[in-house]
């Protein structure tokens, strides 16, 4: 099915067009509250998502902080619980969450040739909603809320806080999901798509699974919380029922339109059509298999799979466990290894085709790479034998994760900020910040790999004097991260205040995107693309001869 839905606001295009032009500040902040301009949605995730990895990145540095003295306290201990929670709030609802969101809702709809996004009012809403509950959750957490927190209102604001977000990220995500499966160009079928779109069905399929669920949990937690405290546990076993959507697997489904940014980079730097189309649309969703362990809501931590002594008398037991291991854990690592083997393979040079180097694609390639490592890494977490639970190892994955999607972001910012902003980054300046976010993301996370095996616990309490080293370098590496974000802000907005005159296609791109202007008018297209090829804008170029890159 390919339809082709109008924004509802195209009646009133001139009118619109007039508004648009004023240089009244009260007209310009009302229309980004009321417009139902995906581009402009995108944008706000986008903004809410940096923030919100500014406030992690600042959070993990005063953790960090604290476990270099790992028994006096810097900040006081009345308010580390609080601290602990904010950082995985931060982490997966303030960073990772938006900052996939704001790639599909502001790009998707380009590639995909339509004017706007399906329900682009509920795609708007669900942003508010999400900005909403982060507030909420934030002043839940600044009033002693949270899962070890003793304000009990607050603690029932934070539980709504987090409730808000999921509802909101889930109605932006019907919106993605519907635009993909009915306002399709004539001619794109759904194995046309491209790349990043296809990711990014798989995340909004995703949310759509799991939120319902985390929302259903909620709701029991919330109201054993304001009653007995007898069945969840009060306000302490918050995150004993509800933590797996904050922790792996369920986090890989999160960073899916991240691998989706190097798929979709990787066929315009090397100037190839995308090899085997179908073992790349096969591999993402595979790492949507991630979400079935928040679905089923299985502690994949206490799997009975061992990852050493393996002796007679425990056999039938590992056997039975290792069905579920494998599914949750190494299912997504398959997917991800046959992402890389199509851009691998994208990759080969063959006979004349040349290479166009675009910053993007550093960003993505690396972002890609602190995700597979996470992926690897909770494979061993989950093995029960290595004794890894309880401990920061659980942690390192996060970070390697929420980093890894933060710099593919980065990456997804540059290549599409013609479109977006009419903008474009200074290569030279803009790539040395993607091998600083890359060592920073290292550091951080690598060491608390070590002190995991070292059996540091999570949270802020231990003595060992030889943990210290391990969490002074992590500090180092968190600190790289905040100079890696600072320094892509100030970039952005050096950008964004620039003259320079910005191509229609400036990467020498192949999707349907790129017909359209720099930056892309409010309904995208003047006309309504006609596909005939996954790759129409490089037919284009080849039919009027003016690529001289290979098309094979």
């Amino acid at each position: 099915m390919t339809t082709i839905e109008s924004s509802p606001d195209t009646v009133m295009a001139a009118s619109s067009d007039r508004d648009a032009d004023s240089s009244s500040m009260l007209e310009s902040v009302a229309g980004i509250f009321t417009s139902t301009d995906h581009k402009t949605t995108g944008r706000l995730y986008l903004a809410g998502g940096l923030l919100g990895l500014v406030t992690a990145v600042v959070i993990n540095v005063l953790l960090s902080v604290e476990r270099i003295d790992g028994v006096d306290t810097v900040l006081g201990f009345e308010i580390l619980p609080q601290l602990v929670d904010a950082q995985r709030v931060s982490l997966v609802f303030a960073t990772l969450l938006p900052l996939a969101m704001a790639g599909c809702v502001a790009v998707v709809p380009m590639q995909l040739g339509a004017r706007s996004i399906a329900f682009p009012r509920l795609a708007s809403s669900g942003f508010w909603m999400w900005f909403g509950g982060a507030l909420l959750t934030a002043f839940a957490l600044l009033n002693n809320g949270g899962t070890l927190g003793s304000e009990a209102d607050a603690v029932g604001l934070f539980i709504a806080g987090i409730g808000l977000m999921a509802v909101g990220l889930t109605a932006s995500a019907a919106a993605v999901a519907t635009t993909i499966f009915t306002t399709r160009a004539p001619g794109m079928t759904m194995r046309r798509i491209p790349p990043f779109s296809w990711s990014a069905l798989v995340f909004a399929l995703g949310l759509i699974l799991v939120m319902p669920v985390l929302l259903g949990t909620l709701a029991y937690v919330f109201l054993d919380h304001r009653n007995g405290r007898t069945g969840f546990g009060g306000n302490e076993g918050i995150f004993t029922w509800v933590g797996w959507i904050i922790t792996q697997p369920v986090t890989f489904l999160f960073a899916i339109p991240a691998v989706g940014v190097l798929a979709e980079t990787a066929p315009v730097v090397f100037g190839k059509r995308t090899p085997v189309r179908g073992i790349l649309f096969a591999g993402l969703g595979l790492i949507g298999f991630a979400a079935l362990g928040g679905v089923t809501q299985q502690n994949v931590q206490n799997l009975p799979w061992s990852g050493s002594q393996l002796n007679v008398d425990d056999v039938g037991t590992k056997l039975r466990g290792l069905v579920p291991f494998l599914l949750f854990n190494a299912v997504p690592i398959l997917g991800i290894l046959l992402v890389l083997l199509v851009v691998l393979q994208t990759a080969r040079p063959e006979k004349d085709t040349r290479f166009k180097f675009a910053p993007a694609i550093v960003f993505a390639f690396f972002g890609f790479g602190m995700i597979l490592v996470a992926m690897l890494g909770n494979l061993l977490h989950a093995a029960d034998d290595l004794a890894l639970q309880g401990t920061v190892f659980e942690e390192a994955t996060v970070v390697y994760v929420v980093y890894g999607a933060a710099l593919a972001a980065m990456g997804a910012v540059i290549h599409w900020a013609p479109k977006l902003f009419g903008a474009t980054f200074d290569s030279a300046k803009v790539t040395p910040l993607a091998l600083l976010g890359l060592t920073g993301t290292i550091l951080a996370a690598f060491p608390l790999y070590i002190a995991g095996f070292l059996d540091q616990p999570a949270g802020l309490a231990y003595t060992d004097d030889d943990l210290v080293i391990w969490n002074l370098i992590s500090l180092v590496g968190h600190s790289l991260m905040a100079l890696t974000v600072v320094g892509f802000l100030g970039l952005l907005l050096l950008s964004l205040q620039g003259d320079r005159e910005v191509g229609d296609d400036p990467w020498d791109a192949q999707t349907v995107e790129w017909t359209t202007t720099s930056p892309a008018p409010r309904d995208n297209f003047v006309d309504v693309p006609v596909v005939h090829s996954s790759e129409p804008l490089l037919d284009l170029k080849t039919a009027s001869g003016s690529n001289d890159r290979s098309d094979t």
